[in-house]
């Protein structure tokens, strides 16, 4: 980070949101937003050619690239802007691909105004900023290995929860059919479980997956 002021790009499909963030952030003392992006194509280039410190990213955008692949794009990049994350998801399915990408924090849209700007500041820092109940559920996951699911579990199991076949599930993640079983065989194992359904309803009910 260059000098006092923290520069920030914000990155949301939505006008509204990146409105109600530039409303909040240009009030506080060493902050100015410096640029915005409607799509994560843009969000990752304007990131790459400077002058940013820190990107609010959101994770769902329209068609084509997601907020989790332009996360790991941005933070690839030597002298990056750090990345803290700012949607209205909080499942395994969101947080563990941002976290993965190299994303420094992973706040809730619904948190305070105080909240976001101090996970600004530690973004900005370098440190961890992360929602309550995401740093909650990592915690979990640590304390009960067991029910951990693969991010390629995790994938599977949304496209069953979408009401895709075994079938149709390879083809989306180009895995065979049988690949596809093992997967699911485990996920069942791991969860306690013996059919599709039950192992959709007790992954959203353990936040894996969301509802």
């Amino acid at each position: 980070m260059t000098g006092a002021q923290i520069r920030l790009l914000l990155a949301d499909d939505h006008p509204v949101v990146r409105a109600g963030l530039r409303a909040v952030l240009q009030t506080e003392p060493g902050m100015e937003v410096v640029a915005e992006a409607a799509t994560a194509e843009e969000a990752v280039a304007r990131a790459a050619r400077g002058g940013v410190d820190v990107v609010l990213m959101d994770l769902q955008f329209g068609p084509g690239m997601g907020g989790a692949e332009a996360t790991a794009l941005i933070t690839a990049r030597p002298g990056a802007p750090r990345v803290l994350v700012v949607t209205t998801y909080d499942t395994d399915a969101d947080t563990l691909p941002a976290i993965e990408a190299g994303a420094t924090g992973y706040l809730l849209k619904d948190a305070p105004p105080e909240d976001l700007a101090d996970a600004v500041r530690t973004a900005a820092a370098g440190r961890t900023a992360l929602a309550p109940s995401v740093a909650d559920r990592l915690m979990a996951r640590l304390r009960a290995p067991a029910t951990r699911l693969t991010r390629r579990e995790t994938e599977v199991l949304v496209l069953v929860a979408e009401g895709l076949s075994n079938q149709a599930v390879g083809r989306r993640l180009h895995l065979t059919e049988g690949t596809v079983k093992s997967h699911l065989a485990r996920v069942y194992a791991k969860l306690d479980v013996d059919s599709r359904t039950a192992a959709v309803a007790v992954a959203a009910e353990l936040g894996l997956i969301r509802r």
